[in-house]
């Protein structure tokens, strides 16, 4: 007998087995809560007496942010699909595990504000997914040039909400901090990994979608 015969052969996943691993994770981001590896940042605080305006505006806040994970994840799954070599498809499906934790904390500070995650969850994946799609083909130089100017302008977005959240709501000021962090830290590393800065035209195509999202998400 050879001495590995009693192993297990693993197969290569072809890229239909990805298409489909990239839809379970699709479905499992807009309906099922995620796994988190890390406690949230919030984790201990106690919970702020906010007046129903102040919530009303941290739960708004907060549902974009969520909505904004959301994205993040069809973006790092999609860029994962069409990577042109398996580290490549490793950074961003490395990514997307780091941001699962932000995903589940914006998810559960939403609920703890007694309002909803966006109803149009599903249509902000698919947007999202086809985005990252187009930017994976591109190449994986551009494909992390997407991911900087993205991250880039999720980390001023999210500054621009520690500006306007309540200063009275600490655990979601909280998380929102540590995402930032986390977001510029994202960016830093796809310019390690040798990104290509995107044209201007698109990074302005960028800030206008990400202003319809921000714009729609706060309220639906």
């Amino acid at each position: 007998m050879h001495p590995n015969a009693s192993t297990p052969l693993r197969r290569s996943l072809t890229f239909g087995d990805r298409c489909l691993g990239a839809l379970d994770s699709g479905l499992r981001t807009v309906f099922a809560f995620p796994h988190v590896a890390r406690p949230s940042p919030a984790t201990g605080m106690a919970r702020p007496l906010l007046k129903a305006a102040e919530a009303g505006e941290a739960g708004a806040l907060m549902r974009v942010n969520h909505v904004g994970e959301i994205c993040a994840q069809a973006l790092y799954q999609s860029q994962a699909l069409f990577s042109r070599t398996d580290e490549q498809r490793r950074h961003f499906e490395q990514a997307a595990e780091e941001e699962l934790d932000h995903l589940a904390w914006t998810a559960a500070r939403v609920a703890e504000l007694g309002t909803h995650t966006s109803h149009l969850a599903p249509l902000w994946w698919a947007g999202a997914f086809a985005c990252g799609s187009l930017a994976g083909l591109a190449g994986d130089r551009w494909s992390l040039g997407f991911v900087v100017e993205t991250e880039r302008q999720v980390e001023a977005h999210l500054a621009s909400h520690l500006d306007r959240l309540p200063e009275a709501d600490a655990p979601s000021r909280a998380i929102v901090d540590q995402m930032k962090r986390e977001e510029a830290a994202h960016a830093d590393a796809a310019l390690a990994a040798g990104a290509l800065p995107l044209p201007a035209p698109i990074r302005r195509l960028m800030r206008a979608a990400a202003k319809v999202m921000t714009t729609v998400a706060h309220r639906v």
